[in-house]
């Protein structure tokens, strides 16, 4: 019974963290940007916290929210992303390996998918680290809160209702709204 007591609890705070990464996310859709929450891949079982396609629709962002330690650093230690002493770079590389599958599944060539990882409670040292992990090509980027928006906003700003829309499409056409267990 105590561990179920520890995961309900566990979940219940992370989707605090999803909670306000949403409230956050609403002032980029009157910017143009298409946002959706809680999504899983046609066929398969992992939740997808935020994915959002912005105006230009060059380029998909799979958004994971995770709240952290409130009294450690999350930093990177020899390469790996920790929040205090505890290495969460496991982590950090499922966010890549689930744009990765996203890319895939979405097949829109000139389309890139960004996997991003935005970090509450626990602070983020210099606001922002770039981990590697394998199999994903560039950086993985792990966000404090406070650069979010500016990151996010820093993507194209060209305007291309049409592309972005049918981005956006196969967007709603291959994730899902998440169903626990499905």
């Amino acid at each position: 019974m105590r561990r179920a007591d520890s995961q309900a609890f566990l979940w219940g705070h992370g989707a605090e963290g999803e909670e306000i990464t949403a409230r956050m996310l609403t002032a980029l859709e009157s910017r143009g940007w298409a946002i959706r929450h809680d999504r899983q891949l046609r066929g398969r079982r992992f939740n997808l916290d935020h994915v959002l396609v912005p105006p230009c629709g060059t380029a998909v962002v799979v958004l994971d929210t995770k709240n952290w330690h409130r009294g450690q650093l999350t930093s990177l230690v020899n390469g790996r992303v920790h929040c205090g002493a505890e290495d969460r770079h496991t982590q950090v590389r499922k966010v890549a390996e689930y744009a990765l599958l996203v890319q895939q599944a979405l097949k829109l060539p000139g389309v890139a998918v960004w996997p991003l990882l935005v970090v509450h409670g626990s602070k983020v040292a210099g606001g922002q680290l770039e981990a590697r992990v394998p199999g994903w090509d560039g950086p993985m980027y792990v966000l404090g809160p406070e650069e979010l928006l500016p990151r996010l906003a820093g993507a194209p700003t060209v305007w291309d209702p049409r592309r972005a829309d049918e981005v956006t499409a196969r967007v709603d056409s291959m994730l899902l709204p998440y169903t626990e267990g499905a």
